[in-house]
């Protein structure tokens, strides 16, 4: 790792998504560059994610022959933001997101692949069944070297033993069918061994995928650009002189100043960790609920802070301050309690949700941010916001629940450690779980006479091409629905959490944080999650925070060099 310089043209905060590719983009136009953060791990949010980029309009959808139009994005994106729609920032994105994935695939380690995923409400208009969705390719993290080590791992809840998935869906439909089919097999056997192998030499799995394989992508890039990504080093307030925002002050190690010849970049990835934020901007956490975000916990809020410090306020505005995530609380080892994001179970057939009354309040196969808009909307009476995941023994056995994994892995230490709810009858599984008995009676009463032809008056699973992408599809008539009634019945606890803060700093189009007046703050910039998202709450398509993301970075560091994108 470099030393710390007392000087560079762009001091960039955070080494997540929006602070790599911003200080990528500038570097590769000439620019001096160093990255601060002040966790001892690089990659932020972005390690733990997907690692999908939601694009429309990409060279590798075009490739595929996949028709999409500036005009369908537009009017797809203008009714997701509604009121939060903003025209010069939409157009500034349907511009330059595809110009940034050629860059990148240009110029650096970063590649992605086209990735199979509807946007999330494919049949309003101007939506599409697949293209606007790239995952980055799957990476050797042995290319970072002896860097590997300051690598953010996987988020420990979403993988197996450390092995990591690919977030396109195919690898996981391996995993699912490995007893019942002989080439998954023999598949998720070759996976494990390569896996043991890695964990015996380096400790880590190091065949990444997902949103570890592109911080990994990024990282490598910067270090060959000679951008030093300076961890353990916090950020403890900005430097302003004359009105001008100069550089900042580090608590920690070496030079305490970095001053910055252009700008600062504040990159710290929101605030999913500001207690005394949340309870402003989250309507659960406001009414004294709990959340639990499975974000890196140093996501505190550091950056809008800064910000404050030179004159600008952070308002709450949007409708979802935040991309909600419906998690369950894991018991590990030592006494820790891990996170664990409902990203898959919630589509397989014969698993529901209710609440604590034991009616069914949404579509579970609907997008991880719909489904947890529905449950704080179901609790907005009061009461603690939470929900019951049911299934009974079968959909157990095939797909799991939450952390619980599917056969032949026994469920026995779940239900131990009250991860899991276990009941002979529904009635018993009702009282373990503190649902309401005769509720949960007739929910799956009403629930299995329709599940049995595969439909869902009620809710209208299966509908959509998003919610059979993640559904099962070799159960038919409907890959999402079937009946809950082979005994013991199971029950999981889901309470609210997120991706990240939707909510963040005002900027004009290419990340200059504003004024009060509407004025951009000289030297300061702010990109990734501590900028406002210019979805305005809403959750259209996989990717739909990496994406702006990344392309507001480039257009970030684009600006900084004086150079057109």
């Amino acid at each position: 790792m470099r030393e710390r310089p007392a000087e560079c043209d762009v001091l960039v905060i955070g080494s997540g998504a929006g602070g790599l590719s911003t200080a990528i983009t500038a570097r590769k136009h000439g620019l001096d560059v160093a990255v601060t953060e002040k966790d001892k791990f690089f990659g932020g949010t972005m390690a733990y994610s997907g690692g999908v980029l939601w694009i429309p309009g990409n060279a590798h959808a075009a490739r595929a022959g996949l028709p999409d139009s500036r005009d369908a994005a537009r009017s797809y994106l203008r009714q997701e933001a509604g009121n939060c729609y903003a025209e010069d920032v939409v157009e500034a994105f349907l511009d330059a997101g595809p110009r940034m994935i050629e860059f990148f695939e240009r110029e650096t380690d970063v590649r992605f692949l086209l990735s199979n995923y509807p946007d999330y409400h494919p049949d309003r208009p101007g939506g599409v069944p697949k293209g606007r969705s790239l995952t980055a390719m799957p990476y050797d993290a042995r290319r970072l070297g002896k860097e590997l080590r300051r690598l953010r791992p996987p988020l420990e809840t979403i993988t197996f033993i450390g092995m990591m998935f690919n977030s396109s869906n195919e690898d996981l439909k391996h995993f699912f069918r490995a007893t019942r089919s002989l080439t998954s097999a023999l598949y998720v056997a070759r996976r494990l061994a390569s896996h043991i192998k890695d964990l015996a030499l380096y400790r880590r799995g190091v065949q990444v995928t997902s949103g570890n394989a592109l911080a990994a992508r990024l990282a490598r890039t910067a270090f060959d650009l000679d951008i030093p990504i300076l961890t353990e080093t916090p950020a403890e307030g900005l430097i302003v002189e004359g009105g001008r925002v100069v550089g900042a002050r580090f608590s920690s190690g070496g030079q305490k100043e970095i001053r910055a010849r252009r700008a600062v970049v504040l990159a710290c990835g929101g605030f999913p960790h500001d207690a005394a934020r949340l309870a402003v901007a989250y309507p659960h956490v406001a009414r004294g609920g709990r959340h639990v975000s499975p974000t890196p916990p140093g996501n505190t809020g550091d950056g809008i802070r800064l910000a404050e410090t030179a004159g600008r306020r952070c308002e709450i505005r949007y409708p979802n301050a935040a991309a909600w995530m419906p998690v369950s609380e894991v018991p590990l080892a030592k006494g820790r309690v891990g996170v664990f994001p409902h990203l898959v179970d919630r589509y397989k057939p014969g698993v529901i949700a209710v609440n604590r009354a034991g009616r069914r309040f949404t579509n579970e196969s609907e997008s991880y941010h719909d489904v947890g808009a529905a449950m704080i909307a179901d609790n907005a009476q009061g009461g603690p916001t939470e929900a019951w995941l049911i299934c009974d023994h079968a959909a157990m056995r095939k797909y799991g629940l939450g952390f619980a994994k599917p056969a032949p892995v026994p469920t026995g230490r779940y239900v131990r450690s009250g991860y899991l709810k276990r009941g002979g009858t529904l009635s018993e599984l009702a009282q373990a779980a503190g649902i309401d008995p005769a509720g949960l009676a007739a929910t799956v009463e009403g629930f299995n006479r329709d599940a049995e032809r595969g439909e869902d008056p009620a809710f209208g699973r299966g509908r959509s091409a998003f919610n059979r992408f993640l559904g099962d599809p070799d159960h038919k008539p409907n890959p999402t629905v079937a009946p809950i009634r082979k005994a013991p019945f199971y029950a999981l606890k889901l309470v609210m959490g997120d991706l990240g803060t939707f909510d963040g700093l005002s900027t004009d189009v290419v990340g200059r944080v504003l004024s009060a007046e509407g004025e951009p703050i000289e030297g300061l910039y702010a990109v990734g999650n501590d900028r406002a998202s210019m979805m305005g709450g809403s959750y259209p398509g996989a990717g739909i925070t990496l994406g702006p993301i990344m392309t507001f970075g480039y257009l970030a560091g684009c600006h900084l060099a004086g150079r057109e994108p």
